[in-house]
């Protein structure tokens, strides 16, 4: 009975709490609460559930997050994934459109701002992961973009908490492929609030350390099973399942990977001395020899 449940909660965990996401997010709005409060609310509820996830469903008790660990993500989290995300969408907003009205250039009409929120969402959750799906993957071809990303890959284990784990500077190169085309093309709030909760939640379970079987849906969502093997200390399955929140450009572009007959091993760099501490690894990426994949 006790192994029954295990597998009801591992199949249902992702779309039922991604579901409540989401309807808690329209519920919210439709009450008149304010963009923000609809928006982090679920996020704030996805969050909880799966940090209590963790401690009772690991997948890998020895992926159990430290309290060394938890600081320096938490200062990635904060500094690099919510204030200078802050900043950016602040001076782009104000500099950027500004100078474009200015001169007369205005890409509105590029937006199909008519249709429903939802078909909105969707269809810039498809064109932002297009266009992150070849950050990423261009991020593991060439060295200079490479000794960025390798801070995300240096983790040795996944929790949910070092999903942010991303150096300042490839943060703001990923900010100007899935964020600033949209605020260009004059997205509406309530669709970029609405992308903001599918996107954190399930980044959140893409990290997570829950015993999670997606079935189905690991031909459309980038989640937890595909993801661990993208963080493989082996090249060849590292290489593979560079979708952000969707994996349908894998599929496309030929890179998906979830093998069935063996589970993944050890993950993050070969170079095993790679500093894993916060401020370490603001500079570590401009020192020689040490990004190996």
């Amino acid at each position: 009975m006790k192994e029954f449940f295990k597998i009801i909660v591992s199949t249902v965990t992702y779309p039922v709490l991604m579901g409540t996401c989401l309807l808690l997010h329209y519920l919210i709005l439709d009450l008149d609460f304010s963009l923000q409060i609809a928006t982090y609310i679920p996020v704030a509820v996805g969050l909880t559930v799966i940090t209590l996830m963790e401690l009772k469903f690991p997948h890998r008790q020895e992926w159990l997050a430290k309290r060394g660990d938890v600081l320096n993500d938490l200062s990635y989290m904060f500094l690099v994934q919510v204030l200078l995300v802050k900043i950016l969408s602040f001076f782009f907003s104000i500099t950027l459109l500004e100078m474009l009205r200015s001169s007369g250039y205005t890409f509105d009409r590029l937006w199909p701002h008519t249709w429903p929120v939802y078909t909105q969402a969707v269809l810039m959750v498809l064109s932002a992961d297009f266009l992150r799906y070849w950050l990423h993957r261009l991020s593991h071809k060439w060295m200079l973009l490479w000794r960025l990303h390798a801070v995300h890959h240096s983790p040795h284990k996944l929790y949910w908490i070092n999903v942010g784990r991303f150096h300042p500077i490839e943060k703001g190169l990923q900010f100007l492929f899935d964020s600033l085309p949209f605020i260009v093309l004059g997205v509406s709030g309530k669709v970029l609030a609405l992308y903001f909760v599918f996107f954190a939640i399930n980044g959140f379970f893409q990290h997570c350390n829950i015993e999670l079987k997606l079935g189905p849906l690991n031909y459309i969502v980038s989640g937890p099973e595909l993801h661990r093997w993208h963080h493989s200390v082996v090249i060849g399955e590292s290489n593979k399942n560079y979708g952000n929140n969707l994996i349908i450009w894998d599929l496309v572009f030929g890179t998906w990977y979830l093998p069935k007959t063996k589970m993944v091993r050890e993950l993050g760099l070969k170079n095993r001395k790679y500093p894993l501490g916060f401020l370490s690894q603001l500079k570590t990426p401009f020192k020689k020899g040490m990004d190996q994949g």
